[in-house]
């Protein structure tokens, strides 16, 4: 004869199961807790003196095809140690289980943070869907980080090493941050190599840094740590490739607005606001012209900004090709046929 099935199951360790309701795709479990009393977080002491009770809603795995929220009734507790700050706290539940703040339980928490490692954010996410688990993609990777902190040894493997201004223009330092955990290790106090390859080489089982282009910390390393790996990171190869995608483009912007400006415009074909917007164009290339005329006469920036009352900026920018415009018209849409 089979088992009956337990009510209680469905409870993570060290709750009980007040009541269960079924709405729809959803399934709502109402706990509580079966200790009678708290600890402290602050000093550990143990209290039973209850100040109030309130409710928490995290989600648990699903459960025939419906997501579970659990409906956990928490307590408040007095602290009635004297020297203590604290004089109310709440209800703290083991880690494992359902950790403070936490809006999953820990073996949803599991669940989610494999999906995480196996696909990654989106992936996961849109599959976590499927599984009645519904989590972001952003979620996802905060969960991945977050256990890879916590479960992380003590020792740097995988480094990124740059300069750092603790007053802009005049004192630099230098920044090394963990890449794997995601945040600062340490600031040394200056930006030179000898100070760079004495913390390096103190550390051997660093075996990848990512750095930037110039050839200083790179020289560091290859002498610190000659087997380590140099890398450029993500974030300096889209810097990089688009520095240089928009110095092809600003080399040629000349010719392209030739091409793009080379259309006769009609101004009794614009509408008001068109005119106006190409009235502030004509002035502009005037202004334009004018400075261009100036300084092929051999007019100093300074000469300019004098005798036409624009700013140095301005002068500069048009002196520079920086300031050539081109004025667009809105496009024709054309609808049966017609213009609309």
């Amino acid at each position: 004869m089979g088992q009956q099935f337990q009510r209680a199951s469905l409870a993570p360790d060290g709750f009980a199961v007040d009541g269960v309701t079924v709405e729809g795709a959803r399934v709502q479990i109402r706990l509580r807790s079966l200790q009678s009393f708290g600890h402290c977080p602050d000093c550990g002491r143990r209290s039973r003196r209850i100040q109030s009770r309130y409710l928490r809603r995290p989600a648990d795995l699903p459960l025939g095809g419906r997501q579970v929220e659990l409906i956990v009734i928490a307590r408040r507790f007095w602290c009635d140690a004297v020297l203590c700050g604290r004089r109310i706290f709440c209800e703290r539940f083991e880690i494992g289980v359902l950790s403070p703040y936490g809006r999953r339980t820990g073996r949803l928490e599991t669940i989610v943070h494999h999906l995480g490692l196996a696909l990654g954010g989106r992936p996961a996410a849109a599959f976590a869907l499927r599984l009645m688990m519904p989590v972001s993609n952003d979620t996802l990777l905060r969960v991945v980080r977050r256990r890879s902190i916590q479960t992380g040894g003590a020792e740097l493997t995988v480094i990124g090493i740059d300069d750092f201004a603790f007053r802009r223009g005049q004192t630099y330092g230098t920044i090394v941050c963990d890449l794997e955990r995601r945040r600062p290790v340490t600031l040394l106090p200056d930006r030179a190599l000898d100070t760079s390859r004495a913390w390096l080489a103190e550390r051997p089982s660093i075996v990848t840094v990512a750095r930037d282009r110039g050839g200083g910390y790179g020289e560091a390393i290859a002498k610190a740590l000659p087997h380590a790996e140099q890398v450029a990171d993500r974030w300096r190869l889209l810097e990089n490739s688009s520095r240089a995608f928009l110095d092809a483009v600003g080399k040629s912007m000349r010719q392209i607005r030739r091409v793009i400006g080379s259309s006769v415009i009609d101004p009794k074909l614009l509408t008001c606001a068109e005119r106006l917007q190409y009235e502030g164009y004509l002035r502009r290339q005037e202004t334009n012209e004018a400075i261009l005329k100036m300084s092929k006469q051999g007019a100093a920036i300074r000469q300019i900004v004098r005798e036409t009352g624009h700013s140095r900026k301005l002068v500069r920018d048009v002196l520079r090709d920086r300031r050539t415009d081109v004025f667009r018209t809105r496009p024709v849409r054309w609808i049966a046929g017609r213009p609309g």
